[in-house]
């Protein structure tokens, strides 16, 4: 996809704020199809334009009380491979970024709480062949938690 239109962005706008909206709304307010919609909907889905529909679970509801970053210094850059690789078995690690500076990934990681983070840390992250350091940053709330804006 080239680029998006006016159109596309409208209804990503939309569709952003409420995933749940029905397309025959979405229609509605966009001024056009049903069908224009869901077609459009699938080229960006085809597209990469849109990477997912779910529902946001929150963590304190299944019982995570903490919400840690870790940041990850590795002894060679060319084992980011398989650190990721052994990172991926971790269920309560949620993200992973490959960054520049301090550390080489930055992790978002929860757990139960402080026994459980020490576990996660202790033996299974730092248990990482080529993981050298760690450094972990505990959250306290999460004041901001939005998509990007969609411009016209």
């Amino acid at each position: 996809m080239d680029k998006i239109d006016e159109l596309d962005r409208k209804i990503l706008r939309i569709i952003t704020q409420s995933a749940r909206i029905p397309f025959k709304d979405v229609a509605e307010k966009c001024g056009v199809s049903r069908a224009a919609v869901h077609q459009r909907v699938q080229k960006m889905f085809d597209n990469g334009v849109i990477t997912g529909s779910s529902y946001h679970v929150e963590p304190k509801m299944l019982g995570y009380q903490l919400c840690v970053y870790i940041g990850i210094t590795m002894e060679k850059a060319s084992m980011y491979n398989q650190i990721i690789a052994a990172l991926e078995e971790i269920p309560e690690v949620v993200e992973a970024q490959y960054t520049l500076g301090a550390y080489g990934l930055l992790l978002k990681v929860f757990a139960h709480d402080n026994e459980h983070l020490m576990y996660i840390l202790n033996t299974r992250i730092q248990a990482i062949p080529g993981v050298a350091n760690t450094e972990t940053l505990t959250t306290l709330a999460q004041p901001i938690f939005r998509q990007l804006p969609i411009e016209l």
